[in-house]
């Protein structure tokens, strides 16, 4: 009788994780969606690889009184990538990620939960239309390298490898949280580690990345504390504010002076390789992080996404303010009107944080569903990324009346757009309400 209830606790735990992880979908398409969020040509593997930076400076473990530590750190990415898919076999896989902020606040335990992605692990790699672009994918703070798994998803889709960063001492479960000082140093650091990673296998004589990724045309996706590590990836030195901040938090360590404006790191860091980013919410520019002479030194291309109510990086004074002064760089910035910090970047919050509001804002919004905005990232990065690093044809879908309501949808009896349309290319009558579109150039 005792091995029957036990079988059957087996099986009805084994049904509710199901169930939960079924209730946790990534990739969901709305009916509303705009026309370039549907998943692309190509079938998805994924693969996780293990990776370490050796000999770098522990900023953790730093004590004013000692020589500072040095170890080698190591950095976890999972890749998708286009993909060979046998005949019957589903592409599903399980991201296993966690909620719950213990080493900030005891109250906030670890809680794991599941997200369904639809790509086959370990999948053989389609080099049918090899090399693919490169895209590296940086989360906010904390994180990990699932939390935009949506939009990796959909990009790998289209012909990317895309690679997502588990930042070390940032991620939900890093019992070295808050380690602030680790996310300001390493982002830059573990970006170009990965990059070179990346080149490197791509060009090996084996291996699943052998042949699969142009490693020379490289672009950035980071959100949050991501876009602060884009941003100082391309060219953006962080200010004597931001140098003083780092001292405060470490008892002093000028560490973080390889990242700084005008030091002697600065001039060599900008990486040819990286033609394009893409940044929602970049955090920084709000707290002093960057000067105006510092994101002039930025050149590449940037589409910039925020919230016009973003309570972590702001908006005026923040994302605004940065897209303003990247004076020399082609830029965008789409602004979701009402929206908060999340504005298009995680995945919608999983079902174990319904019934716990701390943990469900980290992914929501109060005002935009989830997934709408998840829809329109992925339709506006298949346009930026598809110009910029694919030489593709998609200028009409970023060449948009400012504000998307002000566009006038027109077409004639036969459903085809008349001369005087200037709704926004790619969205159905009415759906691209609560959006505007800034374009600048150099």
């Amino acid at each position: 009788m005792k091995a029957k209830f036990a079988l059957l606790i087996i099986v009805f735990l084994s049904l509710t994780t199901l169930v939960l992880a079924e209730d946790n979908p990534t990739n969901d398409l709305r009916p509303d969606a705009p026309e370039l969020a549907a998943r692309g040509m190509y079938d998805i593997g994924v693969r996780t690889l293990e990776l370490v930076n050796p000999d770098q400076i522990d900023i953790v473990s730093y004590t004013p009184d000692a020589e500072t530590p040095r170890y080698d750190r190591p950095i976890t990415v999972e890749v998708w990538y286009p993909a060979v898919i046998p005949e019957g076999v589903e592409q599903v896989d399980l991201y296993q990620s966690t909620l719950g902020r213990p080493a900030i606040d005891p109250s906030r335990p670890l809680i794991p939960f599941t997200w369904t992605g639809a790509a086959l692990r370990d999948a053989e790699p389609d080099n049918s239309n090899a090399p693919y672009p490169l895209l590296i994918v940086s989360h906010g703070w904390p994180g990990n390298r699932y939390l935009m798994s949506h939009l990796a998803e959909n990009l790998a889709s289209k012909g990317y490898v895309v690679v997502s960063i588990d930042h070390l001492d940032s991620r939900y479960d890093d019992p070295t949280l808050p380690a602030f000082q680790s996310t300001l140093l390493n982002r830059r650091l573990d970006i170009l580690f990965v990059l070179n990673e990346m080149a490197a296998m791509s060009t090996a004589d084996d291996g699943f990345l052998a042949g699969l990724l142009d490693a020379d045309n490289t672009g950035l996706i980071g959100y949050s504390m991501g876009g602060y590590g884009a941003l100082n990836t391309t060219g953006a030195g962080v200010s004597e504010a931001a140098m003083g901040f780092f001292g405060q938090i470490t008892g002093g360590s000028d560490a973080l002076s390889v990242n700084q404006a005008g030091s002697e790191t600065y001039a060599d860091w900008r990486d040819e390789r990286i033609k394009a980013v893409m940044a929602f919410a970049p955090w920084g520019m709000n707290f002093g992080i960057w000067d105006v002479e510092a994101l002039a030194a930025v050149d590449v291309p940037y589409f910039l996404v925020a919230g016009s109510q973003d309570e972590v990086a702001g908006y005026e004074i923040g994302t605004r303010a940065i897209f303003e002064n990247l004076v020399n760089s082609d830029r965008y910035l789409l602004t979701l009107m009402g929206a908060g910090h999340n504005s298009g970047a995680p995945n919608p919050a999983p079902v174990e944080a319904a019934d716990n509001a701390a943990e469900f804002s980290h992914f929501a919004d109060s005002v935009w569903d989830t997934t709408r905005q998840n829809n329109i990232a992925e339709h506006f990065a298949t346009a930026f990324f598809g110009i910029q690093l694919k030489d593709e044809d998609l200028g009409a879908y970023l060449d948009l009346v400012e504000v998307a309501t002000d566009g006038v949808y027109a077409v004639d009896d036969d459903g085809n757009f008349t001369e005087e349309n200037t709704y926004w290319m790619g969205f159905a009558p009415e759906t691209a309400r609560g959006l505007t579109l800034q374009h600048q150039t150099p």
